[in-house]
């Protein structure tokens, strides 16, 4: 009897219920494969265990032949005689005959347990796979039980899972045994099993709590149309009502603000701005952009740009630190915005200081030049283009040659707007 091999299907008959047959088989095909190393080059092997003493045999099959090229896989008929008189064997038969090495007991319960500990891993993933194929995009709660490197390997309670560091917040700490909800973001069935990955950081993470916190969305009376997020600091969402006695943006806030509160909370104090959605470019904007106070926007279709016009006290609040604000709503609304200062509450200083940069980015003017043209007077390409040649050799600083080499410039410069004003 096979002392190890028993050893090995006990142990799994006891700890992982599995039957004898299913172990037998499962060594059987695993040995199939390794045994080639030990037995070497032969026609058709053939494991077979003993289910009750798992004694292992092995076969392989030679040909009858009249001359003997190859020991491994051929016999001689007079050889084949002598060894099974009585058999009637003809030249191209095939014989099956034990090839069983000594030490084949010690390899198949080497063999048995890496078969048996693959099988059941495989197993394992195969369960986890059925068991979440159905959910992704779902949110999951799960417990952070350690770190590798910066990613965060997560218990789902009957699937270990990973939130890889770009679907990490930047903001959030997490510490091991803390109790988190995620987004099932991926299911990968590998070869090697299959992959959970959790995302916090991903924008639809909020659009599922949204979706588990407000009724109104779940059932479909409200509905989200856009939602732009910066993973930690702040998010914007556009909402919709299909139901006009529904007010959308009061049915994410919640009573008293608890709806909205409970998914900031979640989101550790990210910002959630809550926008009401609108057909209207401007009137979604102006939305976007509360609570800035808006004088004016210029749309540009053709562009796909949103100028805004803004007092000077609001235009930080339009553009947000960091120009977050614009920002989020450029990726809300998918318009370029563009938040302008109100041309009639420019300083005098500002007035220079952005005729100098219009003037400086003018190829064949530049930096230097442009100061003094300004300095002088000149603001604007017409300006330039109104004056006589005389007055630019007047400038302080310049010659007839680079008077001449300003003219040139202004005037290319001016053909090109005009041009494109045209198309």
């Amino acid at each position: 009897m096979n002392n190890e091999l028993l050893a090995v299907f006990e142990y799994m008959e006891r700890e992982r219920k599995l039957d004898r047959e299913t172990l037998a088989q499962l060594v059987e095909s695993a040995l199939q494969a390794a045994g080639r190393k030990s037995i070497g080059r032969v026609r058709d092997l053939r494991i077979e265990i003993n289910r009750k003493t798992l004694e292992i045999k092995a076969f392989a099959s030679i040909q009858v032949v009249d001359f003997v090229r190859n020991r491994d896989e051929e016999i001689s008929v007079g050889e084949v005689q002598a060894k099974y008189p009585g058999k009637n064997y003809k030249l191209g038969d095939l014989i099956e005959i034990e090839v069983t090495p000594r030490n084949f007991g010690r390899i198949a319960a080497q063999t048995a347990k890496q078969a048996i500990i693959q099988k059941l891993r495989i197993a394992e993933k195969d369960k986890v796979f059925a068991a979440y194929k159905d959910h992704v995009g779902e949110i999951v709660t799960g417990t952070v039980r350690r770190f590798e490197r910066s990613d965060v390997v997560v218990d789902l309670g009957d699937a270990e899972t990973i939130m890889p560091s770009k679907e990490r917040v930047p903001s959030e700490e997490y510490q091991m045994g803390d109790r988190i909800r995620f987004l099932l973001l991926n299911l990968d069935a590998q070869s090697q099993g299959t992959q959970l990955v959790l995302s916090r950081a991903n924008p639809e993470f909020i659009k599922k709590l949204f979706e588990l916190e407000v009724s109104e969305i779940a059932d479909g009376t409200v509905e989200i149309k856009g939602l732009a997020r910066e993973a930690g600091f702040r998010t914007k969402i556009a909402v919709h009502s299909n139901d006009p006695k529904v007010d959308p943006v009061g049915a994410c806030v919640g009573l008293r603000g608890q709806r909205v509160k409970n998914i900031v909370r979640e989101l550790s104090g990210e910002k959630v701005d809550i926008v009401k959605w609108s057909t209207d470019i401007k009137t979604f904007v102006t939305n976007s952009l509360a609570p800035a106070k808006l004088l004016r926007l210029e749309v540009d279709e053709a562009e796909n740009a949103v100028k805004v016009i803004v007092e000077a006290d609001q235009l930080s609040l339009a553009i947000g630190k960091k120009g977050q604000n614009a920002r989020l709503t450029s990726k809300l609304t998918g318009w370029k915005i563009d938040v302008q200062k109100d041309e009639a509450d420019i300083t005098f200083e500002e007035k220079i200081s952005r005729a100098t940069a219009q003037l400086a980015g003018v190829e064949g003017i530049g930096p230097e030049n442009a100061a003094k043209l300004v300095a002088s007077g000149f603001l604007t390409l017409e300006g330039i283009l109104a004056a006589d040649i005389q007055d630019l050799v007047d400038v302080e600083g310049f010659d007839a040659d680079i008077a001449h080499q300003v003219r040139a410039a202004a005037e290319a410069a001016f053909e090109r707007e005009n041009g494109k004003a045209a198309e």
